[in-house]
């Protein structure tokens, strides 16, 4: 490995990669579904609520649901069709949420997003086009990003991070992403420097996608040279591309303990959401279809798809060819912080990054033991975090007083269980953890 590469100082881990299954396909477009399950529910907030009734007549793009109060954003139709009903659909992570069930009108065309230029455009009227179009933080928890860019008066932000590391096992749909598309994220980097009033972006990925950085390096070589945006290529460990690790590999500042990262005048957004931005400004087209990863060794047919929201789980499985024999575990997201589901009824949403079929062969399945109190999980803690102690507390009924051991500074990356020889479920006991210390 080429020490020169960029990394954070402490902790991290390389799991195997399992890119190898997707990162040489190009995006294919999944036919549209004959119906879509859109939850009002996909982001950082509140809930929206919907603004349309069953048999209202939609179309593609046409605005569904809006946060009436607090923070949010607004959510679109994905396709043209008839609302079917307004209930209830399966969540990734909340079980259940309200959601708009749209039946796919199938001889309707696609709906045209001319392009129009956005130079002329004031820093609020680029923010107004980001926020009608519902744009939220697509590589991570769905945080709202018209509200991420704008940051206090008070920071002094200087530097825009663009996240390409994609650093989860098996995930290449950024990778493809900026093979297929450099030109529109760096567009979209521009526009964001715009809002920010800076002029400094630099776009890091791992070293193990060269071709990814020597395309995105071309791409702002060719853009204007009103803005300094350039690639910064990455050491390949996991979670490089967590924003705390992300920023301290790239511009050597520590985001302090419950900060952000304009406290230390930085920005980050993933590869994906600039895109979304260019598409939100330049074409005036929501967020409604994203490019996923759906890999592993139980799908008939890895892939890189382009999957309109709401699209559920098991249209998806149709179209590549069903699951194989061995099939052990379905993951949305990375296998290293996505969430495991026990239904293929689960539509996509905003923050859908990917869907792993796992094989038993490539998950652990033996049971867990004691802690030996061997250290590893504290060698592989990006944070500094002692994951031994809070699993233990937990264990003993003392959930409570985990806070002294960081439990609360811990963003569930999993290196710590990775690593861990006795296999115990350490992530798992963090969030029970969080859960019982907040009651």
């Amino acid at each position: 490995m080429n020490k020169s590469l960029l990394t954070f100082p402490k902790g991290g881990i390389h799991p195997p990669e399992g890119k190898d299954l997707t990162e040489h396909l190009a995006v294919e477009t999944l036919p549209i579904p004959e119906d879509v399950e859109i939850l009002l529910n996909q982001h950082f907030g509140a809930p929206c609520t919907p603004l349309v009734k069953k048999k209202d007549q939609v179309a593609e793009g046409d605005v569904i649901g809006v946060v009436e109060k607090g923070l949010g954003a607004a959510i679109h139709s994905s396709v043209t069709g008839t609302v079917k009903t307004i209930g209830a659909s399966a969540h990734p992570i909340a079980v259940k949420a309200p959601a708009v069930v749209i039946q796919t009108d199938t001889e309707a065309p696609p709906r045209e997003w001319p392009e129009s230029d956005w130079q002329a455009l004031s820093k609020d009227e680029l923010l107004d086009r980001v926020k009608n179009a519902g744009i939220v933080g697509i590589g991570g928890a769905g945080f709202p990003t018209h509200v991420k860019l704008s940051p206090p008066p008070a920071a002094k932000v200087d530097t825009l991070i663009l996240n390409g590391a994609e650093c989860e096992p098996y995930l290449t749909a950024d990778h493809r992403l900026m093979l297929e598309q450099p030109e529109k994220v760096v567009e979209g980097a521009k526009i964001i420097l715009r809002i920010l009033g800076i002029k400094e972006c630099q776009i890091a990925i791992e070293a193990n996608k060269p071709d990814a950085i020597e395309t995105m390096k071309t791409a702002c070589a060719e853009a204007s040279n009103d803005f300094n945006v350039t690639v910064s290529p990455l050491k390949v460990k996991y979670p490089q591309g967590s924003e705390k690790q992300l920023i301290q590999s790239i511009t050597g500042r520590k985001v302090p303990g419950f900060g952000l990262p304009f406290d230390v005048g930085v920005i980050v957004q993933n590869v994906g959401t600039a895109k979304a931005i260019y598409d939100a400004v330049v074409l005036q087209k929501p967020l409604y279809e994203k490019i996923m990863t759906i890999s592993g060794r139980g799908i008939a047919r890895p892939a890189n798809l382009l999957v309109k929201i709401g699209t559920r789980i098991s249209d998806i499985v149709s179209y590549l060819g069903g699951t194989l024999p061995g099939l052990a575990k379905i993951v949305l997201g990375g296998p290293m912080m996505g969430f495991a589901v026990s239904t293929l009824d689960i539509p996509v949403t905003k923050t859908t990054s990917g869907i792993l079929f796992l094989t038993e062969k490539e998950i652990d399945l033996r049971p867990y033991g004691q802690c030996i109190r061997c250290g590893w999980c504290l060698e592989a803690c990006p944070m500094g975090l002692l994951p031994n102690e809070i699993g233990v507390h937990v264990e003993a009924g003392r959930a409570g007083d985990t806070s002294q051991f960081g439990v609360f500074e811990c963003f569930e990356c999993g290196c710590c269980a990775y690593t861990c020889p006795a296999k115990r479920p350490l992530v798992q006991f963090i969030r029970l953890a969080k859960m019982k210390a907040k009651k």
